[in-house]
């Protein structure tokens, strides 16, 4: 049975609205977004409307079937999938004697849910109070109370004053504490930066499977299961990979459909690495029947927290999909999108092959003469796994046959200090031209 059920267990009634004026979600995946939160769910009702209704979002009709129908099954809670105003949602909990919640306080529920680690716990708290905060509110005999009793007298506050000024204070201190963790990161992203370790960060739609492609390609123990928002906390893991040397690879937090502003906004610093990468792994469900629906949540989330970084689409699932084992170009040599599968592990190669072609350009062949005081050199080929083959001449020069990228090649030659013309022999012309005007090769 999954831990959270057991933990929660709440019974619950979900409704989805289908209103023509606004975006029209997915039922389905309410129903399991629900399902991750660990809800024992009784009834799933569908509404349909022209428009919200000011006072309830729906009928008065409806709002009292629906608290028919709590009543009878002795319902903990109902569930909307679309935001309520807090007017709307305490006018139905007067109709329906029962806590109403809405889509961004489930989402929020399972983020507090998932969170382990010190950054995503802040976060989480930050957009809990952020939300109550709006929400924040007493019965009316209560609006106009003064604090009293021993202790309390004096400032002249309503205690729906202090609870708010207190809700300020908490929330500065929640956003003073993730600047440092921000800081923190950003310190690290410059070292790397420096040391020319590109970043690699997987992300796309909840439940897609990239912590299950994370840990294929990063050989982690990343938490991964088939729910939704499985994975909260970004987790950095840094590795050697064949043709590049040194990245860092990077897992980060789902996106779904209608996430709030707010949402993205108190989870930028998680997705600071997304924002700051040197390429993004766009992770697709390629079996979803809401595939490209939830493409564009991903871009719309991408472009609204301003990440620029060049994007390989990944369509994962092929196995579910029945697509092929494959790598498509946008232009020669340029890779758009590869097909995959991280449960099968079926195209990993195509996908290893075209982030190397993203990050360093085309792979070529070379052929090398390296003297004996190059072994520096020659060892950190072999980290690269690009050598194919070498041999000694008679005068103690090691011939080396590799394929790697050419930009790479040059870069660990000149590292080196070394001569290209002495190494590279006539292929030392190829790169005394710009990088633009090199002539590509199969």
């Amino acid at each position: 049975m999954d831990q959270s059920k057991q933990q929660s267990g709440e019974r619950v009634i979900l409704v989805s609205v289908a209103v023509q004026m606004l975006e029209n979600l997915d039922a389905e995946e309410f129903h399991l977004l629900a399902d991750s939160a660990g809800a024992d769910i009784l009834e799933h009702i569908h509404v349909q409307r022209i428009r919200p209704e000011a006072k309830l979002f729906i009928g008065t009709g409806k709002a009292d079937e629906i608290a028919q129908i709590a009543q009878a099954h002795e319902a903990d809670l109902v569930i909307f999938d679309h935001a309520l105003t807090p007017a709307q949602a305490r006018n139905l909990e007067k109709i329906m004697h029962c806590r109403v919640v809405d889509r961004t306080e489930l989402i929020l529920d399972i983020f507090a849910q998932r969170a382990r680690t010190y950054e995503g716990k802040l976060q989480v708290e930050l957009a809990q109070l952020q939300h109550l905060s709006s929400r924040l509110i007493r019965s009316r005999g209560d609006l106009d109370s003064q604090k009293g009793g021993i202790g309390l007298r004096g400032p002249g506050e309503t205690v729906l004053e202090t609870d708010r000024r207190l809700l300020r204070i908490r929330m500065g201190q929640l956003k003073a504490k993730i600047d440092k963790v921000k800081q923190t990161r950003m310190q690290g992203r410059v070292a790397r930066q420096k040391a020319a370790v590109p970043t690699v960060s997987l992300v796309g739609y909840t439940n897609a499977g990239k912590s299950t492609l994370f840990n294929i390609l990063a050989d982690s123990d990343v938490y991964a299961a088939d729910q939704l928002f499985a994975t909260l906390d970004p987790t950095l893991r840094r590795l050697n990979w064949d043709g590049i040397g040194n990245l860092v690879l990077a897992d980060t937090v789902g996106f779904v459909r209608n996430l709030s502003h707010s949402l993205v906004e108190s989870f930028k610093a998680t997705l600071e690495e997304t924002v700051e990468s040197t390429l993004l792994l766009h992770v697709i469900d390629s079996s979803s029947p809401d595939m490209l629906e939830q493409i564009e949540a991903v871009e719309k989330v991408l472009k609204e927290i301003g990440a620029e970084a060049p994007v390989l689409r990944v369509y994962n699932k092929i196995d579910a999909s029945g697509e092929q084992a494959k790598i498509i170009y946008k232009a020669p040599n340029q890779p758009d999108r590869v097909y995959v599968s991280a449960h099968s592990q079926q195209g990993l190669n195509f996908l290893k092959q075209a982030v190397h072609e993203c990050l360093m350009g085309h792979l070529q062949s070379f052929e090398l003469t390296l003297k004996p005081a190059y072994g520096k050199l020659r060892n950190q080929l072999y980290g690269l796994n690009v050598i194919q083959s070498e041999n000694y001449d008679d005068f103690g020069n090691l011939h080396l046959h590799v394929i790697m990228a050419p930009n790479k090649l040059e870069q660990l030659i000149k590292q080196a200090h070394l001569p290209l013309d002495e190494i590279l022999g006539e292929r030392a012309s190829f790169f005394q031209k710009p990088l633009e005007e090199f002539e590509i090769k199969d």
